[in-house]
């Protein structure tokens, strides 16, 4: 199985913890991605998606001014750039999210939608079918 290496998004969006949650949302729409990183002291601590935002600031009657650090999912696993893209869905099936933290060697070094490991899936599923037709057909 291919890893997830060639999808991962290297530049990470990152907001400080203390980025209120307007900022956050401003920033995700003006980028069009719907997670960025959180970062404390320069290091990365979590992540805040969309979904956050929603359910759990303004489904709660959080206001928009409330910092990301307590909107922020800090109980996701980060993922190695090795990674299959089975083990990436099988990590976003268990924590219900649809992004992960990629690291290499404990520090984080890009993020991975379920967008990016679906087109990895489709891409290694054309390639066992073209190769499924190459065999069947003699060539």
């Amino acid at each position: 199985m291919p890893a997830i290496d060639r999808y991962v998004t290297r530049e990470v969006v990152a907001l400080d913890a203390s980025t209120s949650c307007r900022e956050a949302a401003k920033l995700m729409a003006e980028k069009r991605i719907g997670a960025v990183a959180v970062k404390e002291g320069g290091r990365t601590i979590g992540l805040v998606t969309e979904r956050e935002l929603v359910y759990g600031v303004l489904a709660t009657g959080g206001g928009c001014d409330h910092p990301i650090a307590k909107a922020m999912r800090r109980d996701l696993p980060l993922i190695s750039c090795g990674a299959s893209e089975t083990e990436c869905a099988d990590l976003m099936r268990v924590h219900f999210t649809r992004h992960l933290l990629v690291a290499d060697q404990d520090a984080v070094v890009g993020i991975i939608s379920m967008r990016d490991v679906i087109r990895l899936m489709l891409e290694e599923k054309q390639w066992l079918i073209d190769e499924l037709q190459i065999y069947i057909s003699g060539r």
